[in-house]
């Protein structure tokens, strides 16, 4: 469903230019889920920026579903690849209500039956039709992404780009929010790509992932592998080990040559 290869970004020009993406490659099967991890700045929501088209500068190769995607997307593409921000607070218009919110993508793409459409949505993410006409200010965190992901879903597409849908939510929250998309990945048959930074995360949501360090990836391995903690790479190992939580003796160990 998705081929990334030798992808690379930098952002600026001449000496300060930032070399974000370093010949990146994955690929990604129909119905899977596969997974980003590294440190902050390691270049995983570059990945997902330049997949879907937000990222004008690229150079590379990007596949869906066998298609080669060029500078300028398609509005196709744009109904068969959504994206699902962290940012809860901030990915949903605050002057709008959940229903203009719902609306608006089956307006751009042309889709009939909004009504019955916007009701269907919601009810896919758990929420009654109470919340139709409610803004995001009256709205708690959790119930903000499954409105995002309600929005994402309501153009029907194949593929998810999910930027640490749940990081900023409280963490009573992030376990109904994953499960939520578990299930919905299941019903639809969808596709993800995952960025997180928590492995627990992704060892839940993903069956493989890669490793990124400074715009490269360093490793790919399956979820057996990371839950049994036999990386190949020595970065991972570390990456691993910190993943449990401060350790003054890790830190001691650390390697930044790697």
């Amino acid at each position: 469903m998705i081929r990334v290869s030798g992808l690379d970004v930098r952002f600026g020009r001449g000496h300060n230019a930032v070399h974000a993406l370093r010949h990146v490659s994955f690929q990604v099967a129909k119905g899977e889920s596969f997974g980003l991890v590294g440190e902050s700045g390691s270049g995983k929501s570059t990945v997902l920026r330049a997949i879907t088209g937000l990222i004008k500068d690229w150079s590379g190769g990007i596949e869906i579903a066998g298609e080669t995607q060029g500078h300028k997307r398609t509005k196709a593409f744009r109904r068969q690849v959504q994206m699902i921000f962290q940012d809860p607070y901030g990915s949903l218009h605050p002057r709008h209500t959940v229903d203009q919110i719902l609306r608006e993508p089956l307006e751009i793409h042309r889709l009939g039956g909004a009504d019955a459409r916007v009701v269907r949505a919601l009810e896919e993410v758990g929420l009654d039709t109470s919340f139709r006409f409610r803004f995001p200010h009256q709205l708690s965190g959790g119930q903000r992404q499954r409105i995002a992901v309600a929005r994402s879903l309501i153009v029907e597409p194949k593929v998810l780009l999910l930027d640490e849908p749940t990081s900023a939510l409280d963490v009573s929250i992030q376990a109904e929010v994953l499960n939520l998309l578990m299930r919905l990945r299941r019903e639809h048959g969808l596709t993800y790509v995952l960025v997180s930074h928590n492995l627990a995360v992704v060892s839940h949501m993903c069956e493989r992932l890669a490793v990124m360090r400074s715009g490269e990836i360093i490793e790919t391995l399956t979820v057996d592998q990371l839950r049994a903690g036999t990386p190949d790479h020595p970065y991972t190992s570390q990456l691993f080990r910190a993943a449990y939580g401060y350790d003054r003796d890790l830190v001691a160990e650390l390697v930044d040559d790697l």
